[in-house]
């Protein structure tokens, strides 16, 4: 996962352990919104109500819209002819899809706070102040940004609940989502450093809120680029596939040991017989 869906996902592991546990004690099935719904935690209903009001507001470009879609059929396709989990695990809904792919240290829990708060918290407070200040130009240029983030983390956390993808085709998914980031970044970076306009005689709060943009675009880029260079494609994925193919060769292991003692079986038996006659 990248570094702002690892700090959701954390929190929410937790929560789903504490579901468990309650069910398990009071034995009563939960109650839900019926259908698919039902499993869905607050924090994915909230990431939902995200993702439909900026599809409705109009400021998600048309190709921000699509690309969830298309994302999501890339990664079903993947999972199912290329990446597919092994036979034995995924029948038992068990294994390394339901195991966290990474786990990091304290300073790597820092990064993912500090990812928390620049891709997600001050965005979404910049998207609000620019509703509330009417600078229609600054909610524009942060909103697709908010709704590509959104959606990863709730695709994320829905592969991660299914047991049903195997460890390449959920490190793909960071993967994917943060390069299409990376260019809607670069192009907020552009609409506020390029095209946003700043008079001589502005007051202090408008200069201030004009620089807060600026940073926070910037902040973004390193970030994600970052994360990107430096954890996602040395080490996140190098370790979902290192984990893929350890749990195929353990299933090939498995498979043939399985045989080996299916065809001494016979020979067994046959042996056995001749000597009672």
């Amino acid at each position: 996962m990248s570094g702002v869906s690892l700090a959701v996902a954390a929190s929410s592991e937790q929560e789903r352990d504490t579901e468990r546990k309650q069910q398990r004690q009071q034995e009563v099935p939960p109650m839900g919104l019926g259908g698919g719904l039902g499993s869905l935690r607050i924090i994915e209903l909230q990431l939902v109500a995200f993702i439909m009001v900026f599809s409705a507001s109009g400021l998600v470009p048309l190709l921000d819209l699509v690309f969830p879609a298309l994302a999501s059929a890339y990664i079903v396709l993947l999972s199912r002819f290329v990446f597919p989990l092994p036979g034995r695990k995924s029948s038992r809904g068990s294994g390394s899809s339901g195991q966290e792919i990474f786990q990091g240290n304290r300073w790597f829990r820092v990064h993912v706070v500090l990812g928390t708060v620049i891709g997600l918290f001050l965005p979404l407070a910049y998207v609000l102040g620019g509703f509330a200040r009417g600078d229609d130009h600054a909610v524009r240029s942060a909103t697709p940004h908010l709704f590509l983030l959104s959606c990863q983390i709730l695709t994320e956390h829905i592969i991660s609940g299914l047991s049903l993808f195997s460890p390449p085709v959920r490190a793909l998914v960071p993967l994917l989502y943060t390069v299409r980031r990376i260019f809607v970044i670069v192009d907020w970076i552009k609409d506020v450093w390029v095209h946003m306009p700043l008079g001589a005689d502005a007051p202090i709060k408008d200069k201030a809120w004009f620089w807060f943009g600026r940073c926070l675009a910037i902040a973004n880029l390193v970030y994600f680029s970052v994360n990107l260079l430096a954890f996602l494609i040395p080490r996140f994925l190098p370790n979902a596939f290192e984990r893929y193919f350890q749990d195929s060769r353990d299933e090939l292991h498995m498979k043939k040991a399985e045989d080996e003692r299916s065809a001494t079986s016979p020979s067994t038996s046959e042996s056995t017989d001749k000597k009672t006659n």
